[in-house]
């Protein structure tokens, strides 16, 4: 598995399995599944109200805690509700995810007027040693430049919704000027659009004899990105494999061309969210 290293100097699985959507035995057993597969990074959320299934999965999976990498994020709501609950909320989540600390910790929106307090409590993780590593996600290049405003701890992530239909490439050729990773969630337009029925990709599958769910995280990782498609079990060893061949430039291209802008759901603009 390959790794990207932080800004901060800690390294990250370049693939990583989702949780979103996940809950109960499913969510417990597909981490446990995915980490026995070989995956080494695990992404879940507050939000997504399943991190003590999350880590439950970890524990089953018997794999060492230092050898896998735990993002959670802090949710939209607790942000809203100031300092203390934001502290008290990933005191919780360390405590739900058994993982004795958090090794990456993200804003999971941009909430108005809640930024800044959220991330002051959570540079006070870092330096207590309750979380490695902290970013954010879904943040627009206004929002980067106002948390840099006063940051101690710079964003060593910004995770945000990157897909072929939706290449984002002039934010993240900004976030890297900033030294701060991408990492790509919905990598196969989940949500009201599907991205791996379209023509070319099928083409480009038949043309490497790989899916087009492999051709598409495969130009993902090419362009440096890191990726977090959802833990399914019958995909762990396809989305393993993306490691085994390399896509052309002009096939790069080919796929890059195929930006609309479009996102998975009209909600999911960090300008027009409903906060």
């Amino acid at each position: 598995m390959i790794k990207i290293k932080l800004s901060n100097g800690l390294e990250i699985p370049q693939i990583g399995v989702g949780t979103w959507t996940l809950r109960g035995e499913t969510a417990r057993q597909n981490v446990r599944m995915a980490l026995e597969a070989g995956f080494r990074h695990i992404d879940t959320a507050q939000a997504y109200d399943n991190e003590a299934e999350v880590g439950q999965g970890i524990t089953d999976s018997k794999v060492s805690r230092k050898d896998i990498f735990v993002t959670t994020k802090v949710a939209t709501n607790i942000m809203r509700e100031g300092r203390e609950s934001i502290r008290q909320s990933i005191e919780e989540s360390i405590t739900k995810l058994q993982t004795g600390y958090i090794d990456l910790l993200l804003i999971h929106w941009p909430v108005k007027d809640s930024v800044k307090d959220t991330w002051q409590v959570m540079e006070e993780c870092v330096r207590e040693g309750k979380v490695k590593s902290i970013g954010v996600s879904n943040f627009n290049r206004h929002h980067l430049d106002d948390l840099f405003s006063y940051a101690e701890i710079p964003p060593v992530i910004n995770q945000i919704e990157v897909h072929p239909l939706l290449t984002q490439e002039e934010n993240i050729a900004y976030n890297q000027q900033l030294g701060i990773q991408v990492e790509a969630w919905g990598p196969f337009g989940q949500g009201d659009i599907d991205v791996v029925g379209h023509p070319l990709l099928q083409s480009l599958a038949q043309k490497y004899q790989k899916t087009a769910s492999q051709i598409v995280l495969r130009w993902i990782v090419q362009r440096g990105l890191i990726t977090i498609p959802r833990a399914k079990p019958n995909h762990f060893a396809e989305n393993l494999e993306i490691m085994s061949f390399t896509l052309s430039n002009e096939d790069m291209a080919q796929v890059s061309s195929l930006n609309q802008n479009l996102r998975s759901n009209v909600l999911n603009d960090p300008e027009t969210f409903p906060w």
